[in-house]
Parts: C-alpha cells; sequence; structure tokens
C-alpha cells in the first residue's frame, strides 16, 4: 500500500511556499472499467505537459465542476446509496457531481455515458452536443468510490470526487475512445499495467481502491475521504 495519497517528490507538481492556500474547487473524475478480457482494464490519458496541474501524468478522465450541470436532465438519477454517501460532508448537490463527470468524460475522450432520449430544445450551457444527439446522461451506473482534496501547498487545488461505472453498462456503445486536447495516448489498461505509467499518487492510490472492490465486489466499501490537515495527510472512510 501507499505511504500517502499525496506526495511533494513524485508528483512533480510546482510547489508554492510562502503564499495563502487556494481554495479547492469542486471537480470530478470518472473510471470507466471493461470487462471484456481476462484482466478488469480501466481507461486512461496523458496530460499535456504545459498542464500546470499534474503535467505528463496519466489519469483518469474528469475536471472541474461547471455551475451549470447540475440543471442538465438525465434518463435516470444517482442510485439512493451513491447519493448519500456524496451528500456526507459536502455542500455541492450529488447529481451535479455526477453530472460533471460524464461530461468530461464525453469532452475528453468522445465515450458516450447515457441513453437515447427525446431531449429539449433548450439545454444548460456544456450540455449542448448531448441536447443535439438526443441524449440524456444516465448517472445509475456510477459508484462513487472516492473523495481527495488537492493538499495546500500545490498551484491548483480541487475537491475531487471519483466515480467507477462499468463501460458495458454505462456508454451507449462500443466507439473507441479519441484523444484530445486535455487528454493523450487514451488507452485501456489493466490495473497492473497502469501501475507501471507515470500516476499522481492519488491516482495510485484509487487503482488500488478499485482493486479492492473488483476483488471483494459483496463487501461493503466505504469511500475513502483524503486531505490536508495541520497534522499532515489524513484519511477517514465516508
Amino acid at each position: 500500500m501507499l505511504k500517502s495519497a499525496f506526495d511533494k517528490e513524485e508528483d512533480g507538481d510546482v510547489i508554492i511556499r510562502g503564499k495563502p492556500s487556494l481554495r479547492p474547487k469542486d471537480a470530478a473524475t470518472l473510471i470507466l472499467v471493461r470487462r471484456d478480457q481476462a484482466q478488469p482494464r480501466v481507461l486512461m490519458g496523458k496530460r499535456a505537459g504545459t498542464n500546470a496541474f499534474m503535467p505528463d501524468k496519466y489519469v483518469f478522465p474528469g475536471g472541474r465542476v461547471d455551475p451549470h450541470d447540475g440543471k442538465a436532465l438525465a434518463w435516470q438519477e444517482l442510485r439512493p446509496d451513491v447519493e448519500h454517501k456524496l451528500r456526507l460532508l459536502s455542500r455541492r448537490l450529488p447529481r451535479s457531481m455526477a453530472l460533471t463527470a460524464i461530461r468530461e468524460l464525453f469532452e475528453e475522450t468522445g465515450l458516450i455515458m447515457g441513453r437515447s432520449a427525446e431531449m429539449p430544445d433548450t439545454c444548460p450551457i456544456g450540455w449542448e452536443d448531448f441536447h443535439r444527439m438526443d441524449i440524456a446522461p444516465d448517472l445509475a451506473p456510477l459508484t462513487f468510490i472516492g473523495r481527495a482534496v488537492t493538499p495546500p501547498y500545490r498551484p491548483r487545488r480541487f475537491d475531487a470526487r471519483f466515480f467507477m461505472a462499468e463501460a458495458e453498462e454505462a456508454l451507449i456503445d462500443e466507439r473507441p475512445p479519441v484523444d484530445g486536447a486535455e487528454l493523450s495516448d487514451l488507452q485501456w489498461v489493466t490495473l497492473a499495467d497502469a501501475m507501471k505509467l507515470d500516476l499522481p499518487s492519488v491516482t495510485r492510490f484509487m487503482l488500488e481502491e478499485i482493486g479492492e472492490r473488483l476483488a471483494k465486489p459483496a463487501e461493503d466499501h466505504r469511500p475513502p475521504y483524503l486531505r490536508w490537515t495541520r497534522s499532515g495527510h489524513q484519511t477517514d472512510r465516508l
């Protein structure tokens, strides 16, 4: 197991000193799992080297919560148990974060997590493509697996919620992921191969969490909550 989900040396980010820490911004990440081969695989891509946050690192699709995300229509809402866990120690509406994860997946990979539906002519900002294709995002396949707040010494800070979904159940079709401006070298990799990539420490932590869930699906897994306190890194379970 990892010593810490946050590592100043390994992650390669700029470390700020002598300045007030930034307020973390809500974000959401989506971990897609495929089971069409002998070993489960997850979708990962490489961040651009010009990014101030985790440059050149392999990560899961995701990004910042947009104020309009919570207004998007959905085919199905979050399962009650998932919504309950997302509400713990959080002021943000659960569906906003779930919708962000689905929107970011589409924007960064071209993959669509939703179902065909007759959509209205008007839609929230950022959801034009879904409405144009008559597709409603589907929140029901999402499982909340963890939360991580970027440490205060980073130049960019996020309060990220990590979701997991089974690709065969969640995706609308079998189209391949397409590289974009945010993520390149998109690939489906086994958990073992993913661990060999250049990863942020928090991503390694979540990969281990996924491994535990896949190995013991019958257990009630409480999502880890990773954050930085005055005494250092702290991990609790929600």
